[in-house]
């Protein structure tokens, strides 16, 4: 039969008011919490302390006179300083791990005694299951010279049964990646599942992140709001600093990132903080960071590994300790390969990499991302625009279907919105000012050759004969593969594309042996197509 089993320490102060018969007139937490007659109590483990031994004695016979049911096993500890959280937390530990818990057996952690220390660290170890336990906690009455027992509650600590609790934690997971997402209610199931991961690590995790992706995909906005997240939590208290490593060339790359004293070279008429130290406490945006030159890719794998780097100049090193977000739309595993990107480094930033699909690949997600645009260039200028219903249903049949190649991801959508806005007359986009809108966009997109006839191109990659013998469906699959193979830079990169929703579904996913095979069906392989279509 189940019997209630409660651990608990003696209470060297509440355990100990009163004296003598005026005991009974006080509160005392481990008597007091025998007394109540709706809850029986077993058996009670008192943890105490040498010291305590007569105070341990005098309420062992105060808890068999008020409940000669229950039997009281003590348990001798040992803390020299019971506010020392290390040497508390050690000796609770160490008892729960020799202490023999048996299933069938209804245990209860009792945090109304002991320091405060004490009662966290029993929280702590019931938390974490060490204690397989729920907490009972004890009060006074109406006065502590009641005589009454006082109260007690049950705390569960399986949160997920309290429906309250749980719709905070749910809104509050709502309310992260809504942010993370600058607010649009994208619908792309494979994206947003990636937002969603991307919080959990956000608010978990201090390690480097590193965002791939096309140009225009959206990497920086999504740095700047992970950024955001963590300082709304308190997780950062430093600024942001953001800097496309393409502008940091020559001998001016590595003063701008690690700083430099005054004199260090010519032109150094003061010192210099750097990049990495002023983001100290906060965050650092390394945006393009295979545009790195070998030298300060390994200065900054020193200063991530450390939190330490050496100024230009300077004979001591600064310290330094800031979250590190990485953005590339190369293919950091093929510039290592050749000898342009630290292998050392890119396995101490790609612990956690995430790959941000281009808007071709979220085609369900262009109208919201329209309506953000929209309502940002609104707040901008301080000018309502909107757009007339034919005008708005136009735009997004031709922004959604094939032809629409968004080279440059959501730039290309933000300035389609700031030129319709800005010449739409009236504060209202017509039909009129789509109509020269895509003719803006199709010609920015003719060097894409996304206007080539299917036919065409399958016959010019396979010849007439072997075109002549697939399906149309077939030939506008083939069509979608070859242009993205077309329009990437490596086979790695073409199969992420190519099979962006799957693989979300897939605990591994080689995207590269899949599009390999693929294109053996049809006797082709990565470099015939390199050779036949080359990039413009």
């Amino acid at each position: 039969m189940s019997k209630n089993i409660v651990i608990g320490l003696l209470g060297s102060t509440l355990d100990n008011t009163g004296k003598g018969s005026k005991r009974w007139e006080r509160w005392r937490p481990t008597v007091s919490l025998c007394q109540h007659e709706d809850f029986l109590i077993d058996r009670l483990d008192l943890l105490y302390q040498k010291e305590f031994r007569a105070l341990l004695n005098r309420t062992i016979k105060d808890i068999h006179t008020v409940s000669p049911e229950t039997e009281i096993v003590p348990h001798e500890i040992t803390m020299h300083n019971p506010w020392d959280f290390e040497e508390v937390f050690s000796v609770l530990h160490d008892f729960s791990m020799e202490y023999c818990f048996e299933q069938e057996n209804n245990y209860l952690v009792h945090i109304s005694t002991g320091s405060h220390v004490a009662q966290i660290c029993l929280f702590l170890l019931t938390e974490a299951h060490y204690f397989p336990a729920r907490l009972i906690q004890s009060g006074p009455g109406r006065g502590r010279n009641s005589l009454a027992p006082g109260t007690f509650s049950l705390i569960d600590l399986d949160l997920s049964k309290y429906d309250h609790i749980a719709g905070r934690f749910q809104k509050l997971q709502h309310d992260d990646i809504s942010l993370l997402k600058s607010g649009i209610q994208t619908r792309n199931t494979a994206f947003n599942q990636l937002i969603a991961r991307i919080e959990r690590v956000a608010i978990r995790s201090v390690d480097p992140i590193l965002l791939t992706g096309p140009t225009g995909a959206g990497k920086s906005r999504l740095a700047d709001r992970i950024y955001q997240l963590k300082k709304q939590r308190t997780r950062l208290q430093g600024p942001l600093v953001e800097i496309n490593c393409a502008t940091l060339q020559g001998d001016n790359a590595m003063a701008a990132l690690f700083g430099h004293t005054s004199g260090a070279f010519t032109g150094a008429t003061g010192p210099r903080a750097g990049l990495l130290k002023t983001a100290d406490q906060g965050m650092l945006f390394l945006d393009e960071i295979g545009e790195l030159g070998l030298d300060e890719q390994a200065m900054l794998l020193r200063a991530i590994e450390k939190k330490q780097f050496l100024p230009v100049g300077a004979d001591k090193e600064v310290t330094s300790t800031f979250q590190l977000i990485c953005g590339t739309n190369k293919d950091l595993p093929q510039a290592c390969a050749q000898g342009k990107f630290r292998e050392d480094l890119l396995a101490r930033i790609n612990l956690w990499t995430f790959h941000m699909p281009g808007l071709r690949d979220r085609k369900e997600d262009i109208e919201p991302n329209f309506d953000y645009e929209l309502d940002k260039f609104s707040s901008r200028t301080g000018r309502r625009v909107t757009i007339n219903t034919e005008a708005r249903t136009t735009f997004l049949s031709f922004a959604t279907s094939p032809v629409a190649a968004w080279k440059a991801n959501f730039r290309d959508l933000g300035g389609a919105v700031t030129r319709m806005a800005t010449l739409a007359p009236g504060g209202r986009i017509t039909i009129q000012q789509v109509k020269e809108e895509l003719q803006t966009l199709q010609q920015g997109w003719t060097y894409n050759r996304d206007d080539e006839d299917t036919n065409d191109l399958v016959i010019r990659i396979l010849g007439t004969k072997k075109a002549e013998q697939i399906d149309d469906v077939d030939k506008a699959t083939l069509t979608h593969v070859l242009k993205t193979c077309q329009n990437s830079s490596t086979l790695a990169e073409a199969g992420r594309r190519l099979f962006n929703v799957s693989r979300m579904h897939k605990r591994t996913s080689n995207d590269t042996d899949r599009l390999r095979k693929y294109l053996a069906k049809y006797d082709l392989d990565w470099q015939q197509i390199q050779r036949i279509l080359p990039k413009d």
